[in-house]
């Protein structure tokens, strides 16, 4: 269509079909970005419970498959399910502890009976906690994107040090180099290259450094050689799923708080594609985590949410097609079904992804403060909700042991900065400004008004 003789765009961003190459090449940056997020869920878990490594691989394989089919159902969607935006799908930090406590006393058949009660839950629960949309303000959602970034940036930073604080090489000059080497190419490609190049500066920094991780032997590719062409786990592969009250009670806490972190990694998604997100599109998303972390404990792996680092490639990127991050569960799903791929994505040295890390992760935080910029910051309210919330957000990052003597269910809420944030930006500002009365009530209603997402039916 045109008006006149200026083009209207008929397609918005988000719905934008890319040529096949380039879908592939965006999907495949969006896999190598968050792989690690993948494998350190299943990795942690197997080493608490003392799975033996024929299991581990086992699990791994069933996390690439089952988040490449999260991830389709996010994307693609039909009817009720699927927000329909770039969101990347993977395992979820939140249930690592509660998951290692039924673990230790039901083992794995245990962990995944209470996981998929707790995604049954969430479809169910999902059109209720949709119509919470009017308590996430600018206010609320710019403090919110803007923590996801900044509790992001530890987990970069650690992997550009070499993963494990208490390894012999942490921080070692070799694998500092390859971080700040990777981070040195992304930037070079972003500044003098255009079009595909710059888009994908991400993707081919990672292959650069480590190519450069090979060359000097911080690099192994043996794992290739061993793992099998062609594998798969199949459904209930650790015996039948068990259904106690205790476990099933401890994961519903659990998707509570996943369904917090979801609901702003949808909010921050809208900001940044341009796509305002309304009550429906929170629905759709939340009954997608659900559904996904049913089929998961089905499928031999654990409760699924939207990976915030890949909000961020897409916020570094300007690559909104939703049917890229498609193209990168299609990768995932074939991860699954083929080790060896697998083992190479896997064989890329934790310095490279640190070094690209600090540039994604940090412009999550940039679009936060990006949305803060349309708050009245002159408001002491809103400079109060901000500042604490960020203040309890940098805590787990921080002073990560502060938290230990405290209940489990407690940890549970204070240990993710994100969720912490999150909790705390939302009831500040229903103190601070919902619960306010006259001239005050106003102001924050035409705020509301002016820059919430529309409020769709819930279906």
């Amino acid at each position: 269509m045109t008006q006149g003789t200026v083009p209207v765009r008929s397609t918005h961003p988000v719905d934008e079909i890319p040529p096949v190459g380039r879908m592939v090449a965006f999907g495949l940056q969006h896999v190598l970005s968050m792989y690690a997020g993948i494998v350190a869920v299943p990795l942690v878990l197997a080493s608490a419970l003392g799975l033996d490594q024929d299991h581990i691989v086992r699990i791994v394989n069933a996390s690439f498959f089952m988040c490449g089919i999260a991830t389709l159902i996010q994307t693609l969607g039909f009817p009720g399910f699927g927000a329909r935006l770039p969101l990347v799908q993977g395992t979820t930090f939140a249930s690592v502890a509660t998951m290692i406590l039924i673990g230790k006393q039901s083992g794995l058949p245990g962990i995944y009976g209470a996981v998929i009660v707790a995604g049954i839950f969430t479809v169910l629960a999902a059109p209720y906690f949709s119509r919470l949309l009017r308590f996430f303000p600018p206010v609320v959602t710019g403090t919110v994107i803007t923590i996801i970034g900044v509790s992001l940036m530890p987990v970069a930073i650690r992997w550009a040090g070499g993963g494990n604080p208490a390894a012999p090489d942490f921080g070692s000059l070799s694998n500092l180099g390859l971080a700040v080497l990777t981070l040195l190419f992304v930037l070079l490609v972003t500044r003098f290259s255009k079009g595909l190049w710059s888009r994908i500066a991400v993707l081919l920094g990672l292959v650069f450094g480590t190519v450069v991780a090979a060359l000097l032997g911080k690099a192994s590719f043996a794992t290739v050689g061993t793992a099998a062409a062609v594998g798969f786990t199949p459904p209930f592969f650790f015996g039948t799923p068990t259904f106690a009250l205790v476990p099933i009670l401890s994961m519903l806490l659990v998707m509570l708080v996943v369904m917090v972190e979801t609901t702003a990694d949808l909010l921050a998604i809208g900001e940044i594609t341009e796509r305002p997100v309304n009550a429906d599109d929170v629905a759709r998303g939340l009954r997608a985590d659900g559904l996904s972390t049913a089929l998961g404990g089905l499928f031999n792996v654990f409760p699924f949410t939207a990976f915030a680092q890949n909000v961020g490639l897409v916020r570094f990127t300007g690559i909104k097609s939703r049917f890229v991050v498609a193209a990168a569960g299609v990768i995932l799903m074939l991860l699954g079904f083929f080790p060896k791929l697998g083992a190479l994505v896997a064989s890329i040295p934790l310095p490279v992804l640190g070094g690209a890390g600090l540039v994604l992760f940090g412009t999550v935080a940039a679009a936060g403060i990006q949305t803060l910029t349309r708050v009245n910051m002159a408001d002491t309210r809103n400079l109060t909700i901000v500042a604490v919330s960020i203040a309890l957000g940098v805590i787990p990052a921080t002073v990560p042991t502060l938290y230990e003597k405290l209940p489990s269910w407690a940890g549970l809420f204070l240990e993710s900065g994100i969720t912490a944030a999150a909790l705390a930006a939302i009831l500040l500002n229903i103190l601070f400004n919902i619960f306010s009365t006259g001239a005050e009530r106003r102001s924050y209603t035409a705020d509301v008004t002016e820059h919430a997402p529309e409020m769709g039916d819930v279906h």
